[in-house]
């Protein structure tokens, strides 16, 4: 089946310009519909239900919440119309937990598009790609902000070592790789000792046209994707997420963090 229903999260950040853009580009050239979604939390440092505090004050507080979701509307706004799509495009507003809601909502659509997380977003609709994939179970490709490629699928690159994860954004992404119909398979360091041979004929009888390309374990494994990715300039980068828990990735570091630090392409994550 192909992709044919994507959701895309709007926060007004540039990465979410970005993403927004994509998302209409590739759904332009997949024939799909898009949804766009705007999540945030309600942003209070205290409950302003409480009786101790004024009414002035709480007519504050709300205010500052509706300025910055005005804000956003508005630069979506702009954003829809001049992609042409005033009536072909709507914003959908939810508020709670942003990385819950979009991980609930993505689950009715084929994919989720996001703009990579900036430490400079507001922080009552800021949203963490990595932890919406654990969550969502559902793809998630993350645009970084300033991207320009739009969607065209030209070449594709897949981070391969044989696990559970790589297995999967495999096969969330083969609908997107069978579009392009060219794909470079990266393995670097150790994987799984099945044959690579049966990932290519894998994917040659999905009319994939695939290369294999392969580094010895000096190598580390996020310096080299993001150096091939700038040398080769592939349109999208697959990549199986947090194969380790999240958890010792985030005190130590890893892959998946480091690829979304500093990649200049999309990413499509899945766990």
């Amino acid at each position: 089946m192909p992709m044919m229903n994507l959701l895309v999260a709007f926060n007004g950040s540039e990465g979410s310009v970005a993403a927004l853009r994509y998302a209409a580009a590739l759904a332009k050239r997949l024939g799909a519909h898009v949804t766009a979604i705007l999540a945030h939390s309600t942003h209070e440092v205290i409950d302003k239900r409480s009786r101790w505090i004024p009414k002035e004050a709480r007519a504050l507080l709300e205010a500052a919440n509706t300025s910055i979701l005005r804000e956003i509307e508005e630069k979506f706004e702009v954003e829809r119309t001049a992609m042409g799509l005033a009536n072909a495009l709507q914003l959908k507003e939810v508020s709670g937990r942003v990385d819950t809601v979009l991980s609930e909502a993505a689950r009715h659509y084929d994919i989720l598009i996001v703009g990579r997380h900036s430490k400079t977003d507001d922080e009552h609709v800021t949203l963490h790609p990595d932890r919406i994939a654990l969550m969502s179970g559902r793809p998630v490709v993350v645009v970084p902000a300033g991207y320009e490629g739009g969607g065209t699928l030209s070449h594709s690159a897949l981070a391969w070592d044989g696990g559970r994860a790589a297995a999967r954004a495999l096969s969330d992404s083969l609908r997107l790789l069978e579009e392009d119909g060219r794909v470079s398979v990266l393995t670097v360091g150790l994987r799984t000792s099945w044959p690579v041979e049966d990932l290519m004929t894998h994917l040659s009888r999905h009319g994939v046209e695939a290369i294999h390309e392969e580094w010895p374990p000096s190598h580390p494994v996020a310096a080299t994707l993001i150096a091939w990715c700038r040398r080769n300039r592939p349109s999208l980068l697959v990549l199986g997420a947090y194969e380790h828990s999240k958890f010792r990735e985030d005190l130590l570091g890893g892959v998946t963090s480091e690829v979304l630090a500093h990649i200049d392409i999309p990413v499509l994550l899945s766990h």
